[in-house]
């Protein structure tokens, strides 16, 4: 019997999708023998103590079937609260999601019908376009170069009668930038009057270093947020994220999460609330001087924007030519991604400083050292 040939079969919108090039960084850091790896968006830092034990004692006692679709009501109530201090002139719905990238997937089917845009920044999220092409939608970028600062006006002139959707990331992910108050003013002005809404991932909200945490929700109630604990406490792989935004979008994506990833995982709900009461200032001082090391470091070799916030710089690579230049990095065992996976333009590469002072030295070393500075 002659084999099937299984990609014939393929839905188009799986081809539509990459793999993703962090991903391939990540499975080559296991073939090295002692990588410098400052390549993966993961913290360095474990799971405080306090919610690991709220974890297991969620287990021991059996907590361990589906919750509502909408997440459990003691989480709910409490990032309810926590909106509404935010928020308090708002009517905002929470939802409890699988990961943060669940809520924005949530978002995209939502929101986009086949034929609609999305605008987003240059550069991006790696996942921003593969949610687009996997609802048939047709991304639209705002070049953000050099200082990776969304422009209101550039964002105006790329909306067109099929704009849909404005998605971005404060603190940005792959630069770092955030956004300001008066940009974020004049994003919600013009897409309030274009009748757009916004999601905005403020997935990195807890890692701000140099003002409080600004959202585009803070001027208009167009806008659904979607934010996550993996990041902040450390717990990437336990996948809980969770939005607020319309009311009616919110539902909307409850009935689709009721249908697709069901609930978010129950103990690490429970987990949460000890997570809601864990104080992570300290570490979040150890990231910001972990950024001052970096930038310190390399400023004088190397054309980069400091960030403001995350966990990432994006500095230009030198000559231009980011995958080469990667490709350089590895031969001495430095992982970084090239700025293609983020970005249509290949001119800088992503690292993150979320690494041991000891492997961000290691890295600095080698990174001095392809500039053409140092030993």
């Amino acid at each position: 019997m002659e084999a099937i040939d299984y990609t014939a079969l393929l839905a188009e919108r799986s081809r539509q999708v990459e793999a993703s090039g962090v991903r391939q960084i990540f499975e080559l850091s296991k073939t090295l023998p002692d990588p410098i790896d400052l390549s993966i968006g993961q913290p360095d830092f474990d799971v405080p103590e306090p919610i690991k034990a709220a974890a297991c004692a969620a287990i021991v006692a059996g907590r361990n079937g589906y919750t509502l679709t909408q997440g459990m009501g003691e989480l709910r109530e409490r990032l309810r609260a926590e909106v509404q201090r935010r928020f308090p002139d708002q009517k905002r719905e929470v939802l409890v999601t699988s990961g943060t990238s669940g809520g924005l997937f949530l978002a995209m089917l939502a929101l986009v019908n086949p034929g609609d845009e999305v605008v987003t920044t240059d550069p991006y999220f790696v996942a921003y376009p593969n949610h687009v092409a996997l609802v048939g939608g047709r991304m639209v970028l705002v070049d953000t170069y050099p200082d990776f600062r969304l422009d209101p006006q550039r964002l105006e002139a790329a909306i067109t009668p099929r704009t849909k959707v404005v998605v971005f990331s404060t603190p940005a992910n792959p630069t770092g930038v955030t956004i300001d108050a008066e940009a974020a003013r004049q994003i919600v002005e013009i897409t309030l009057r274009r009748r757009i809404i916004i999601v905005s991932d403020e997935i990195y909200r807890g890692f701000c270093y140099d003002h409080p945490p600004i959202s585009p929700a803070q001027f208009g109630d167009n806008v659904l947020v979607v934010e996550g604990f993996g990041k902040t406490y450390g717990m990437t792989g336990w996948r809980l994220g969770w939005v607020h935004g319309p009311p009616q979008l919110v539902e909307e994506m409850a009935k689709l999460q009721q249908f697709t990833y069901v609930c978010a995982p129950s103990m690490v709900q429970w987990a949460a609330l000890t997570a809601l009461d864990t104080d992570m200032s300290a570490l979040v001082q150890t990231y910001r001087r972990k950024r001052d090391l970096m930038v310190e470091g390399l400023r004088d070799c190397y054309e980069l924007v400091v960030p403001q916030g995350a966990f990432y710089l994006f500095p230009r690579a030198p000559g231009g030519d980011a995958t080469a230049f990667v490709q350089q990095a590895i031969r001495q065992q430095l992982l970084i991604i090239p700025g293609r996976v983020f970005s249509r333009k290949d001119t800088h590469f992503r690292l993150s400083y979320a690494a041991p002072d000891a492997v961000l030295q290691r890295g600095l070393t080698v990174l001095r050292r392809l500039a053409g500075v140092g030993s």
